[in-house]
């Protein structure tokens, strides 16, 4: 018998998993994308009832849990920031296999098919590794479950009972997994995951139950109308698919290096790391050469515009070119250059030193351009 504790166990797992903070706000792509899978999918044991009549088993029998097998398919959307929302198809079978927990050994057989619609919530977690992207999440939707001639029959005992018909209630779901972006295939990525799949409350179904009317080899049999119940039907799978997001393009080849000028320049570049408007040690080196620079020229007012690549909104990304601007402008003024010569501008993810599609992460693209005229 499979134990609450045990049914709960998968569940309190991917709980836990999604209470973790978040190893970084990161995603490999932003729009829509659409998905397969499918793998080995294991039934837990199913409570029943039936009612207090002579055609019934009692409370305490349950559907034999069962190896089976699991299929979905999905489209969704990518909001850039590691958060996907997505709509889900998914479909399980098994056989019945029979009950347990009835006064006598039983046989049985049919089979339990599961058709559900569910709407995810997931999340993506760049660890640093560009062929791995953990991810886990949540799901809930509405579930049917059909009960195609499902039997179970007492071994040296002449009942019967055999229950058929469809029923659906709320269902839930809980995901971790992995993908692993294919290289040569923008967009297209592999994955594998596990599922905590369960739907709540009683499901009835219309069935008939044959039963002795005593214990002798030739007792005469009764038969009637019944009711089979089947209580929180649980499952856990195994999956292995495809994922695959519109609209990722190939990163384009690095952009030769400039050749060096004896002349001290008038432009000069400061790049930035993903998501970040803070200096790195070279970037000060770059912002103290420009303000030096500037005292050996005439110039009548040094630009300082900031720029991000296609990763996140358009409205994030505004607003982050500005503060990596603001952050540049601030290190020009401690290095003697004064405030009033300096103008300000953020440019977000226009005018790309690299041209990329969107949801693109390009280092060269993530920059401060100062100019000095």
């Amino acid at each position: 018998m499979t134990t609450g504790w045990t049914r709960a166990k998968p569940l309190l797992l991917a709980t836990a998993l999604a209470a973790m903070p978040a190893v970084a706000w990161a995603q490999p792509f932003q729009g829509v994308y659409v998905g397969l899978g499918g793998g080995y999918n294991w039934r837990d044991e199913i409570d029943t009832k039936t009612p207090a009549s002579p055609f019934a088993l009692g409370n305490q029998v349950r559907l034999n849990d069962a190896n089976g097998y699991v299929g979905l398919g999905s489209i969704g959307y990518g909001f850039g920031n590691g958060l996907r929302l997505e709509v889900e198809g998914n479909f399980r079978g098994s056989e019945a296999g029979g009950f347990a927990g009835t006064a006598f050994p039983t046989t049985g057989g049919g089979r339990v098919q599961t058709y559900g619609g569910m709407v995810n919530a997931l999340f993506d977690m760049d660890i640093g590794l560009p062929w791995l992207y953990p991810y886990i999440g949540v799901g809930a939707g509405y579930a049917a479950t059909h009960l195609d001639g499902v039997y179970g029959s007492g071994i040296g005992t002449p009942y019967l009972l055999r229950a058929d018909g469809t029923q659906g209630n709320f269902a839930f779901q809980a995901i971790a997994g992995l993908s692993f972006p294919v290289p040569d295939v923008p967009g297209l990525s592999l994955t594998t995951e596990y599922r905590f799949f369960g739907v709540f409350g009683d499901n009835s179904y219309a069935g008939t139950m044959t039963t002795p009317a005593g214990y002798g080899a030739t007792a005469p049999r009764t038969s009637g109308p019944t009711t089979l119940t089947l209580r929180n039907e649980y499952n856990q799978g195994v999956l292995i698919g495809l994922r695959y997001a519109f609209g990722i393009e190939p990163p384009p080849a690095p952009a030769p290096a400039a050749p060096p000028v004896a002349a001290p320049a008038r432009s000069y570049l400061v790049f930035f790391d993903w998501d970040r408007a803070n200096l790195t040690e070279r970037a000060r080196q770059i912002i103290h050469e420009a303000a030096e620079n500037s005292t050996k020229v005439q110039y009548t007012r040094i630009e300082v515009n900031g720029y991000t690549d296609t990763s996140g909104t358009r409205q994030y990304n505004q607003g982050l070119s500005i503060r990596r601007a603001q952050a540049v402008a601030a290190e020009l003024v401690r290095d003697g250059v004064p405030r009033q010569s300096i103008t300000i501008q953020g440019f977000g993810e226009t005018h790309l030193l690299v041209p990329t599609g969107p949801g693109v992460r390009e280092a060269q693209n993530r920059r401060v351009e100062i100019v000095i005229k």
